[in-house]
């Protein structure tokens, strides 16, 4: 069979996408701020029903500008479980990442483990929602709100969840996105950066534009974070289809569900009041080394799943290496199946036959 991957880009009709290039070629716009992307801004602002967004070059840039924004000095607290650009932005940043460790259930950050570790050098909470599944957000407002340090979600995995009725973005000072072309939603490479606080807003603003305030001032440092028209087009194109996108995932995830519901697999489950995005299918497996066993035994048959997330963040040669147990046991036995928009019910089946029969 044709090869696998955990995920595949979804494009759409090149027509679409030509019909936006038109404009670009018409206009001779291509960066700086160009038409395309001031309404990509507007309308996931819309979609989100959020009040300020920031459409900037990739996820990275978005955590690195959250972090400038809010002055952040000292310690972060963040989670071990997630992908490495979490923990890289804030070293990067030359911040230290200081980790608490997760819940093994909804694999994010534990609420009471953040309590444990605020210190006087504590600066801001970065929390990431895993797989999409949101972070319990009323326990780490309630720290946030005791102890007066503000909160960065990592939403990279987050694009159109919902919860209790309203955006998982409008959640915390600042959420990033990760527009990558790997995401459920994508502008081939791109970010965003979202608050509803003004003053963060315009902070950021000028921080993503090298600090411009005008083409003469400058209002303070920045750094380049803007993306192009080309980028916002691609976007523009798959705004309309996500409703459809989304449902065949869920039916996806929902034949695997059906698939594998008797074997000793766990994965985290759908909270009450989620409005869910069915953006990746993670099992958990009883051992790393059955784990190994059926990476290996799907490999073969050029199916490539992904050890998501991998190794446990708190093991970086850059971080402090404090063991946290629930990350490290969980980071060793997840493995993210293939799921991805266009995926046939014979190719679940296909993936789901190979687990089931290493089972037995």
């Amino acid at each position: 069979m044709a090869m696998m991957n955990v995920t595949k880009t979804y494009l759409p009709p090149i027509e679409d996408y030509v019909a936006y290039l038109q404009k670009i070629w018409s206009s001779g716009w291509v960066t700086n701020y160009g038409p395309l992307v001031e309404e990509l801004e507007q309308k996931l602002k819309t979609y989100f029903g959020v009040k300020h967004l920031f459409f900037v070059g990739n996820g990275t840039i978005a955590l690195q500008l959250a972090i400038k924004a809010l002055s952040l000095k000292g310690e972060i607290i963040t989670t071990p479980f997630s992908y490495v650009a979490t923990t890289s932005s804030i070293v990067w940043e030359e911040k230290k990442a200081v980790f608490a460790d997760i819940d093994p259930v909804s694999l994010c950050i534990d609420p009471q483990k953040i309590r444990q570790k605020i210190n006087a050098d504590t600066s801001a909470i970065l929390a990431t929602h895993i797989y999409g599944h949101p972070c319990d957000v009323e326990a780490i407002n309630a720290i946030s709100v005791e102890f007066g340090i503000p909160v960065i979600y990592d939403a990279a995995h987050a694009f159109g969840v919902r919860y209790k009725g309203a955006s998982l973005l409008s959640y915390g000072d600042i959420s990033t996105l990760s527009l990558h072309a790997t995401k459920l939603f994508h502008t081939v490479e791109g970010g965003a950066v979202i608050t509803e606080n003004d003053e963060l807003a315009e902070k950021i603003s000028y921080m993503m534009n090298f600090g411009h305030d005008g083409p003469e001032k400058f209002f303070g440092l920045g750094i380049n974070g803007k993306n192009s028209e080309f980028h916002a087009a691609m976007g523009l194109c798959l705004l309309p289809e996500m409703k459809r996108i989304i449902a065949q995932r869920k039916e996806r995830v929902h034949q695997y569900d059906s698939l594998l519901k008797d074997l000793p697999l766990n994965k985290p489950s759908v909270q009450n009041d989620v409005e869910y995005n069915y953006g990746y299918y993670p099992v958990i497996f009883p051992t790393e080394t059955k784990l190994l066993e059926i990476r290996a035994l799907l490999n073969a048959e050029n199916i490539f799943p992904r050890r998501y997330f991998y190794p446990s963040l708190n093991t970086l040669n850059y971080t402090n290496q404090e063991k946290m147990p629930e990350a490290e046991n969980i980071s060793c036995r997840v493995l993210c199946l293939p799921l991805f928009y266009g995926m046939t019910s014979a190719e679940i089946e296909k993936v789901s036959s190979i687990i089931l029969k290493a089972f037995q």
